[in-house]
């Protein structure tokens, strides 16, 4: 790509931006991984496996998860409310690049 091309290309259009919108951020990716991990989760669950996050932020960033097809959310009928949250395809299909960067992190990166 020469540099015409790169300057007629808008933030908007670059894959990356879009990825960082739609998975990026502080907790999203976290999200996924733990549902990698777990597989089916309760928002309590979630809630006690991520330190830090309030339960409005968990709220939102489930509900941004699952408005992009990442996670899907099921409501069982029930008294107190049952919800669990699972991996789509589309969300499984993230695997690869989620593990690529927890190995990238762990050689590159220390606290």
């Amino acid at each position: 790509m020469d540099n015409t091309e790169r300057k007629n290309w808008g933030g908007e259009e670059c894959p990356i931006t879009l990825f960082m919108e739609q998975i990026g951020g502080k907790w999203k990716p976290v999200i996924l991984w733990l549902l990698f991990q777990e597989g089916t989760m309760r928002f309590s669950e979630l809630d006690k496996s991520i330190s830090g996050i309030t339960q409005k932020m968990l709220s939102q960033q489930l509900k941004g998860l699952e408005e992009n097809g990442t996670i899907k959310r099921v409501s069982y009928p029930v008294i107190p409310p049952k919800v669990e949250y699972s991996l789509t395809e589309k969300g499984k299909s993230l695997f690869s690049v989620l593990d690529s960067l927890c190995k990238w992190s762990e050689n590159n990166l220390s606290r």
